[in-house]
């Protein structure tokens, strides 16, 4: 009988959250400290902070990664010029090409002698564990994995994340890639093809700062915090590692593979000579300005539920308030709730314009995501903000995909996430302008005070905003939400199906939208 059926599928999910609730806990880990020198000898690296940055000069050397092509090949530069140690931490670490690509020539550097650490997120790590526990069986390897669920696989990996609801909510959303202590890599984009241009159908517009000087030795700061962190647990303490035999012949595997045609368009340097000599032109074009970085600490504990902004939320409030006359906000996910609007409405500021450029229905890679913009966006544009939202066709896909045929055949999505202040200041990291960015993620943002580099992005930004990229959303006469591109004027969202917008449409009544 279909009562009976019900009652006994009940009970079996019942009986599968008991036992999920009853596995062995994991228990906090106690780390050895990492012995790491005091200063790093003389590189290639450490030549170029000499040679660019003076030596009591307070200020950073930063230069923008706006395409995915240039990120990758600045990362794959940076891993052959390597001298002593690669720090990397990621949210997403993909088993694709760029990411097996990479994956590879950190195993390469850890041939030579480099000391590579590997922090990642566990929320992604599902399906990938045999690239990074080959990399873990290399001597000058290792890899932690941050804020596990107890469960590994199967359907109790999914009840775990019901059973210990506010921790696994807590998660390393941070990016960062530091070489020596000297030079590092923050912002926006993960590891994997889709951020480096080099995905057939869907690519993400993204944007990173390489960092030469002060605030990269901060990036190893905010590294260590998580590294060292008591929820950081080594990769062999949640799984079988391969035996000796099996472990070389899978990173023998990985090397041959970044040796031959891997299918990545893009042509990283992989002689030293070769990659100094990419790296200079990029060192050169720093540009000198004064600077913050500002990150989330690792919840001492994850469990107590997080009500109170972070430090890079906080961070940003401040950079609010001090707003003159313009705020440009870039961000993939885009929600601004009661308590943030509330604090926007108070500033005593007639004068400031806010304008914001997210995804649209039809470009972004999650509806649970963009169910939560649209839950509140009728109240942001209530309170004077300008809302743009990308066109999955946008002509600026040429401009900021390497890949013609990616553009012509695919999609383009937003991804990165930036605010400008005034033309003047630029907050940019891994800081989506959302509640899970503002309560529960770890982040880590840059604060640049250079007019060079804000004018940069803001122009970027409107460019993006341009009617033939993105539709400006507004509320007409009668108060009904309209979309407006080149030549059209719609009622609803714009280039999806019916059943999409009903997704999002439903979604969107849930109060679910600070863990979106």
């Amino acid at each position: 009988m279909p009562g009976q059926r019900l009652l006994s599928l009940v009970a079996g999910l019942c009986a599968l959250l008991m036992l999920a609730g009853c596995s062995t806990a994991l228990k906090p880990v106690v780390h050895d400290p990492d012995f790491r020198l005091s200063s790093v000898k003389d590189s290639f690296i450490t030549d170029q902070r000499r040679m660019h940055l003076a030596p009591d000069s307070p200020n950073t050397g930063f230069q923008l990664l706006n395409s995915g092509r240039d990120a990758f090949l600045v990362r794959a530069a940076l891993i052959e010029t390597a001298d002593q140690f690669i720090d990397a931490q990621y949210y997403i670490w993909n088993n694709d090409a760029t990411g097996r690509y990479l994956a590879g020539r950190l195993v390469a550097a850890a041939d030579r002698g480099v000391q590579v650490r590997l922090l990642l997120d566990d929320i992604n790590v599902a399906g990938k564990e045999p690239l990074f526990a080959a990399m873990a069986t290399h001597p000058n390897i290792r890899v932690r994995i941050f804020n596990p669920a107890r469960s590994r696989s199967g359907v109790g990996r999914w009840l775990s994340l019901i059973t210990d609801f506010d921790r696994i909510n807590r998660r390393m959303h941070n990016k960062t890639f530091v070489v020596d202590g000297q030079v590092g890599i923050a912002g926006g984009r993960n590891i994997g093809d889709e951020y480096f241009d080099e995905h057939p159908s869907l690519n993400f517009r993204d944007r990173d700062v390489m960092v030469l000087g002060p605030l990269a030795e901060d990036m190893t700061a905010n590294f260590e915090a998580y590294w060292n962190n008591q929820w950081a647990y080594p990769l062999a303490t949640l799984y079988d590692l391969p035996d000796n035999l099996a472990g070389r012949d899978a990173l023998s595997q990985l090397l041959r593979e970044t040796a031959a045609d891997s299918g990545i368009r893009a042509v990283p340097h992989q002689e030293q000579d070769a990659a100094e000599t990419y790296l200079r032109g990029w060192f050169a074009g720093m540009v000198q300005a004064p600077g913050e970085l500002v990150f989330d600490p690792p919840p001492q504990d994850p469990q107590v539920p997080a009500d109170s902004p972070q430090n890079t939320a906080r961070a940003l409030y401040g950079l609010v308030q001090a707003a003159q006359s313009e705020i440009l906000i870039e961000s993939a996910y885009l929600i601004l709730a009661d308590n943030q609007l509330d604090n926007l409405g108070a500033l005593d500021n007639q004068s400031l314009k806010v304008a914001a450029l997210t995804n649209s229905l039809a470009t972004n890679d999650l509806v649970t995501n963009h169910s939560g913009y649209a839950r509140w966006r009728r109240e942001m544009l209530e309170q004077g903000i300008e809302l743009y939202e990308l066109r999955p066709d946008a002509p600026a896909c040429q401009h900021w995909v390497a890949s013609r045929p990616a553009c012509e055949q695919g999609a383009v999505s937003l991804h990165s996430k930036a605010v400008v202040f005034d033309r003047e200041t630029l907050f940019i990291g891994s800081f989506n302008v959302n509640l899970r960015s503002i309560y529960l993620n770890g982040e880590t943002v840059l604060i640049i005070h250079s007019p060079e580099l804000a004018t940069a992005v803001a122009e970027d930004i409107r460019y993006a905003m341009a009617p033939e990229n993105s539709w400006q959303v507004s509320l007409d006469e009668q108060g009904d939400l309209v979309w407006q591109s080149t030549g059209e004027q719609v009622g609803h969202e714009p280039g999806v199906g019916f059943w999409r917008r009903a997704t999002s449409r439903f979604l969107s009544w849930l109060p679910i939208e600070k863990y979106l």
